[in-house]
């Protein structure tokens, strides 16, 4: 099993943040248009994408740049925040085993450095390796969104999952 960290963005990550704006097979199933390849380029400057309400971090895999995951707030009550996490592997680091065990990473990184109760992640009925991942990391399902995502020309249902505070971390040396 390849070593795997998780570090922030720096500026040679900005060339992979610009594909994965314009390159479908980059996206897999979330895919949603081409986007603002230059986009990326001014985030990293305005914060390094490591804001007060969203952020992201690059998935290293044996040194190599295997994607990234990112994080954003979310509130029920406009008072009691939350995190929302995602994940977005390149095709040839997907169904090693990297996309669950950056996600404990993550949760267990964010539960550490701040005081959120709860860290929920969505996905598409058709993912089921996501699905299979999140649970490996931890998340228990909590039900499904319906027609929450406009994609591909319709409204489409997701699956939600989420962790609290007091659930067990897992070992991601599985």
């Amino acid at each position: 099993m390849d070593e795997l960290r998780l570090r922030p963005v720096e500026e040679k990550d900005l060339e992979y943040f610009a594909t994965f704006a314009v390159e479908r097979d980059e996206v897999g199933l979330t895919w949603q248009g081409f986007r603002d390849a230059q986009a990326p380029a001014r985030r990293f400057q305005e914060d390094g994408y490591l804001g007060t309400e969203t952020s992201r971090l690059i998935v290293e895999s044996g040194g190599e740049t295997a994607g990234f995951v990112c994080w954003f707030v979310g509130s029920f009550d406009a008072k009691t925040k939350f995190w929302e996490i995602g994940i977005g592997l390149r095709p040839q680091y997907r169904g090693r085993g990297i996309g669950w065990r950056a996600q404990a990473m993550l949760t267990d990184y964010l539960f550490q450095h701040t005081p959120v109760q709860r860290i929920q992640a969505a996905t598409q009925p058709e993912n089921v390796a996501e699905q299979k991942s999140l649970l490996k990391a931890g998340f228990q399902f909590e039900g499904v969104i319906r027609a929450c995502e406009f994609r591909a020309g319709d409204y489409r249902d997701a699956y939600l999952y989420s962790r609290l505070r007091s659930d067990p971390s897992v070992a991601i040396d599985q």
